[in-house]
């Protein structure tokens, strides 16, 4: 019975993918390897006791029991397996959690439940983090469940209570990303918030950043600083608000993605000077993909109200969303003046800038009754 719904569930997995059963015409009658499909069509022989274990004993997806059963070649305790699967369970971790780990490493399975695996769950348990953020943290960045404890996560700790000062700052953060807990912060984040500081750069600032973009400041110092110092070189000073997001900002994307960007706002009719102003002011708009700022230049110039100086003097306008700002709004100005309810309309930083709920006041509660078209319901739900 287990083999055959074996193969019924590696039956299952295979249809997915056509063009593999016609490829590689995987046979399933051919005891005892089975054989799981990687993205290269590569066949990797899979064990079914250990499908099995996975699949039917632990009701792993059929996906997730074929990866763990081509990598591990056997079980050599299943009692063992079950009990560490069994204390994740009680703990809080759910099969999509425990599917992760797996996928990440099947020899999860395998490792000293004791020793390796509930010292790491406890030293959190301990910071006061619920059982349900620990199997996220852990889901997402199952390489710390095998990183040393006395080597790498209890200095780490040590290292974040040291920069943010107290332990609800310290979840915060591994909430965000657990990675800090697997790295040697001595040599990354420590140098990283080290340079920042002999910048000038506050304390509050570089915390802020490392809340919002944590896997920054784990990068390599020399890389930091390379990236500071092209950001200098374009005209950002360390006096700036803004000096910390342009340094990430310049490290975020390799030369061609970085070329690829400023000829986009070339394009879009920036000057070299627009260019570096924009560096200087808002950093964050050269994260927004090529794709969005071509579509903000033609969803804001087709009004024939702005044009790409406007855009180019004000570089935030390539920040804000197509979807829920600018095209409800276009809409509403374009029917105000259709019925001449408004002589001109708003600038460019009004017309961005102003909340929803202004907008609304200013906008479309004043003309409900004049303008019908305008969808009153839809507004009150944006708020």
């Amino acid at each position: 019975m287990k083999m055959t719904a074996l193969r019924k569930d590696l039956m299952c997995l295979f249809l997915k993918n056509s063009s593999y059963l016609y490829k590689s015409r995987v046979s399933f009658s051919l005891p005892p390897f089975h054989y799981y499909s990687t993205s290269n069509e590569e066949k990797v022989p899979i064990n079914p006791e250990v499908y099995d274990f996975f699949r039917h004993k632990h009701h792993f997806s059929p996906e997730s029991a074929s990866k763990a059963a081509s990598v591990l070649p056997y079980l050599r305790n299943p009692g063992k397996s079950d009990s560490i699967i069994s204390f994740f369970r009680e703990t809080g971790f759910s099969n999509t959690h425990l599917e992760k780990i797996v996928k990440y490493k099947p020899a999860f399975i395998t490792s000293n439940l004791e020793k390796t695996l509930k010292p790491k769950i406890k030293i959190l348990q301990d910071l006061g983090i619920s059982n349900d953020d620990i199997a996220d943290i852990f889901a997402n960045n199952a390489s710390v469940l095998f990183r040393s404890l006395n080597n790498r996560v209890l200095p780490a700790l040590s290292v974040l209570r040291g920069l943010l000062g107290s332990e609800v700052e310290v979840i915060k953060l591994l909430k965000r990303s657990a990675w800090f807990i697997a790295n040697n912060l001595e040599k990354s984040v420590v140098p990283n918030v080290e340079f920042f500081k002999s910048k000038s750069i506050s304390m509050i600032s570089i915390i802020r950043c490392l809340h919002n973009f944590p896997r920054f400041f784990l990068q390599k110092p020399d890389d930091v600083r390379n990236y500071a110092k092209k950001a200098e070189e374009m005209g950002v000073t360390p006096t700036s608000n803004m000096y910390i997001h342009a340094v990430r900002i310049v490290g975020s994307m390799c030369d061609e993605v970085w070329e690829l960007k400023l000829q986009t706002l070339r394009n879009l009719g920036f000057s070299e000077e627009d260019i570096l102003n924009a560096l200087r002011k808002c950093p964050l708009c050269f994260g927004v993909s090529v794709k969005k700022m071509k579509k903000v230049k033609e969803i804001l110039v087709s009004t024939g109200k702005y044009d790409s100086a406007c855009i180019a003097t004000h570089p935030l306008t390539l920040m804000f969303s197509i979807e829920t700002r600018y095209k409800p709004r276009l809409q509403v100005l374009a029917s105000l003046e259709r019925k001449n309810l408004i002589k001109e309309w708003p600038s460019i930083t009004y017309l961005t800038g102003i909340s929803n709920r202004d907008f609304f006041k200013r906008y479309v509660l004043p003309y409900v009754d004049e303008a019908g078209d305008l969808d009153l319901s839809s507004w009150q739900k944006k708020g």
